[in-house]
């Protein structure tokens, strides 16, 4: 296991120079904040992360989460993880002062996460889905919801989630099925199962709160009739005591990855006593969970990119170890009496770990991009100001939770490919990360549900308004590296990928015009590819200007090699992953439609 599973120096860079994390704190969301407190903050879970996260990674693949009497086993640690996270504000860091925390900017906060994610990312789901529950109900629960469950779960105590997904909808909301029966006594009874909840139960919890999509008797078909409900494991009684909410945990799912981090199936009113609380308004819950899903999307982004920030670390160090066979001289020849070169002295290694980096820092200032987004919206007085970051985060919420999960999971199998043999075992973590990055990009809508939403809503929302904000903000960058020679024809050749994307569009949004959305959105993985990696080419070239302009003005704040390795890596981008808009364009130009399904089937 590498000694050094997560960057701190360019977490801190990548949040500070590029992202400007100090033009947030002069608001007055955050003017209780500075540098220096932020960085305590940080630091002092990088210092949490190596003690209590770092050390158990490998045990809890090895004794993963398993149903047992009605309950889920899961590592002790799971407890002194999420109690500590409660004592240190982790899971309340962005919940305002009134409601219990400690109103920090969701950058500092994502930072904080991705340290923790790339330390063990088994553990930090169970107080990032708490948090997020959480959130939910101060947002839209009334006063008495707030008062029972809120301040429990920003300690730790009381775990939440949220419960979507069933058994015969999978990923299609508008068809669950799970009942909410309205009663006198001011809540409804809940009947229903709902699978793959992360987090739903394990033997530590004194109680967990789940965040349930049900629909009440009577209501509309499809999402409109969907309304949302606290339903706690244990009902609190006035008094202070729990009763059981007849809320059963019927399996925990074995995975190939992730096993520390349990994911139940649970079922609902076996007993007819299940009680659960409307949150908001009837019918209003899909839209409600948005709030959360948003987050949680951001999150399973931050989670992957950390994933393979710690196997990029790893393989770095592996190559930087180990001796094997010899560099290759002019002619073509190896001298055998030398000594064995370190294989990060072979090109085919050295472009290995350039596309680690290159894909690791890109999806890093990704998701704090996002998180900026979130601070400004949050933080600004202005109704122009958030309408602005509000359309430009919409639409890069499909790119922040799907790019680091796809390309984080290239990352991590070339970092597996580095270590050789030795990759493939258990002896080494590689083999752990590339089965543990792998659910990523099925989290929270997987990639074709997250392609379909850019291309289908994203890009043509208000007539393709929030697009033309997201292409301003990357022609701003591309003219101010226009103007250093260095960069110039980085500057060009990203300009020429936007012009690329509006021919790609014009070719199928005629499709969408004249109602043939299967043709539209037949390729939309490939357009999510496309955007996505122009997108992550914007970040590079951001990143290349910061280090060209600090390399020019003898900045001193990291060293010339720091600087120089951005601005290598940000060549890499350009060079290798760039050019590959142009085969995407051809393909999604293409008129054949080859996988819309004929009236002839054509598979054998």
């Amino acid at each position: 296991m590498s000694k050094k599973y997560v960057d701190i120096e360019t977490l801190k860079y990548i949040l500070y120079d590029i992202h400007k994390l100090e033009n947030l704190l002069t608001r007055e969301r955050f003017q209780d904040h500075n540098i220096e407190s932020l960085n305590l903050f940080i630091d002092s879970v990088k210092e949490f992360s190596d003690r209590e996260l770092y050390p158990y990674f490998k045990e809890m693949d090895e004794t993963p989460a398993y149903h047992k009497d009605g309950t889920v086993i899961v590592h002790p640690q799971v407890q002194k993880v999420m109690h500590q996270s409660g004592e240190m504000g982790i899971i309340g860091a962005c919940f305002n002062y009134e409601d219990g925390g400690l109103q920090i900017p969701v950058s500092v906060f994502q930072a904080a996460l991705y340290i923790m994610d790339a330390a063990n990312n088994h553990l930090p789901g169970y107080p990032s889905l708490t948090l997020g529950a959480a959130e939910l109900i101060v947002e839209f629960g009334n006063k008495t919801l707030k008062d029972t469950y809120v301040s429990k779960m920003l300690s730790g105590i009381w775990g939440g989630t949220m419960c979507l997904t069933e058994p015969q909808a999978g990923s299609s909301l508008s068809d669950i099925v799970t009942k909410a029966t309205p009663t006198d006594q001011g809540y409804y009874k809940i009947s229903g199962q709902k699978i793959f909840i992360s987090g739903g139960d394990y033997q530590f919890a004194e109680n967990i709160i789940h965040l349930v999509l049900a629909r009440i008797d009577g209501a509309p078909k499809g999402t409109k009739g969907i309304s949302l409900f606290v339903v706690p494991k244990n009902r609190p009684n006035s008094n202070g005591t729990l009763v059981h909410n007849d809320v059963m945990t019927v399996a925990d799912f074995q995975k190939m990855g992730q096993r520390g981090y349990c994911t139940t199936h649970l079922g609902f009113g076996d007993k007819n006593d299940c009680r659960g609380w409307l949150v908001g308004e009837e019918h209003k819950g899909l839209a409600q969970m948005f709030l959360m899903m948003n987050g949680a999307r951001i999150a399973v982004g931050r989670g992957a990119a950390a994933i393979a920030m710690a196997a990029f670390r790893t393989s770095l160090q592996y190559a930087n170890e180990r001796p094997q066979g010899r560099k290759l001289t002019a002619d073509g020849k190896k001298n055998p009496s030398e000594k064995p070169s370190l294989i990060i002295e072979h090109p085919d290694v050295r472009r290995m770990l350039f596309l680690q980096k290159a894909i690791v820092e890109g999806s890093l200032s990704l998701v704090f991009l996002a998180s900026k987004y979130q601070d400004i919206i949050q933080a600004s007085s202005s109704a122009e100001e958030k309408e602005k970051y509000h359309l430009l985060l919409e639409m890069i919420i499909p790119i922040v939770k799907t790019y680091p999960s796809e390309a984080g999971a290239q990352a991590v199998n070339n970092g597996l490919q580095i270590l050789g043999g030795y990759g493939f075992c258990t002896d080494f973590t590689l083999q752990q990360y590339y089965r543990d990055i792998r659910i990523f990009s099925l989290y929270e809508g997987t990639t074709g549900i997250q392609s379909q939403d850019l291309l289908g809503r994203k890009a043509i929302m208000e007539n393709g308004k929030a697009l033309e904000l997201l292409a301003s903000e990357i022609m701003k960058t591309i003219v101010k590296a226009e103007k250093n020679e260095n960069l110039k024809i980085f500057a060009i050749t990203l300009q020429e990928k936007l012009g690329l994307s509006k021919k790609v569009l014009n070719h199928l949004l005629p499709f969408a015009a004249k109602g043939n959305y299967e043709r539209f959105l037949a390729d939309a993985n490939l357009f999510m590819e496309f955007l996505s990696i122009i997108t992550v080419s914007w970040l590079w070239l951001e990143i290349g200007l910061d280090a060209t302009i600090k390399l020019q003005n003898a900045d001193q704040k990291y060293s010339p090699e720091f600087y120089n390795s951005k601005i290598e890596t940000m060549k890499f981008y350009f060079s290798y992953e760039l050019p590959k808009t142009e085969s995407l364009a051809i393909s999604l130009q293409n008129n054949e439609a080859i996988t819309i399904k004929k009236d002839i089937e054509t598979l054998l």
